[in-house]
């Protein structure tokens, strides 16, 4: 199933969605890799606000290249989610609801997105130009000493994804390749 969702969303958004479904994601979404979720954890362990709404949010791992003229964002594709596993779970019991980049997540991030009916949908690696295309303005939030990895504001339209973890225990990276094996024991 294809379905387009638009930013922030909701767990009743989110619920229908199942592993190897499609997104066009609409909205609002913010970035943020590794350096950037360790300062996000910082502001929570001193007690301060997180520097954007984190309630039905949407964080794509990536960091986007400089931009050419006349263009909102360079070349964004995604980058591994696994060097956020030990950050996702806080922020999902935060509101969080979606993350979006590419590779396997370990089970104390599928146990979060189950609990909080999160997704984790995978953006095309190598496919940067395609989903910077989606990019209709950018904003640098804070961090800029960070360089591409600052926190920024994506208004994204339409960016296509894969549903890999959704909010009922499905995992793409589990049954596709176990599908592609049953297929392979018919023929």
């Amino acid at each position: 199933m294809q379905y387009k969702l638009t930013t922030p969303v909701t767990r009743e958004d989110l619920s229908p969605l199942r592993a190897g479904d499609t997104v066009l994601l609409s909205g609002t979404v913010y970035t943020a890799r590794d350096a950037a979720h360790k300062r996000l954890m910082a502001l929570l362990d001193a007690g301060e606000p997180l520097p954007f709404p984190v309630e039905g949010s949407a964080l794509y791992y990536v960091g986007p290249t400089p931009e050419r003229p006349g263009e909102v964002i360079g070349s964004a594709g995604p980058t591994t989610s696994g060097r956020m596993d030990t950050y996702s779970p806080r922020l999902l019991d935060l509101g969080q609801a979606v993350m979006i980049g590419k590779g396997a997540r370990n089970q104390v991030v599928k146990d979060a997105v189950i609990r909080n009916g999160a997704v984790y949908l995978a953006a095309l690696g190598g496919a940067g130009a395609l989903m910077a295309v989606c990019v209709k303005r950018l904003e640098v939030v804070c961090w800029e000493d960070l360089g591409c990895e600052a926190v920024r504001r994506l208004e994204v339209e339409n960016m296509p994804l894969t549903v890999i973890l959704d909010p009922k225990g499905g995992d793409l990276y589990q049954s596709g390749p176990a599908a592609y094996l049953a297929s392979l024991a018919e023929k």
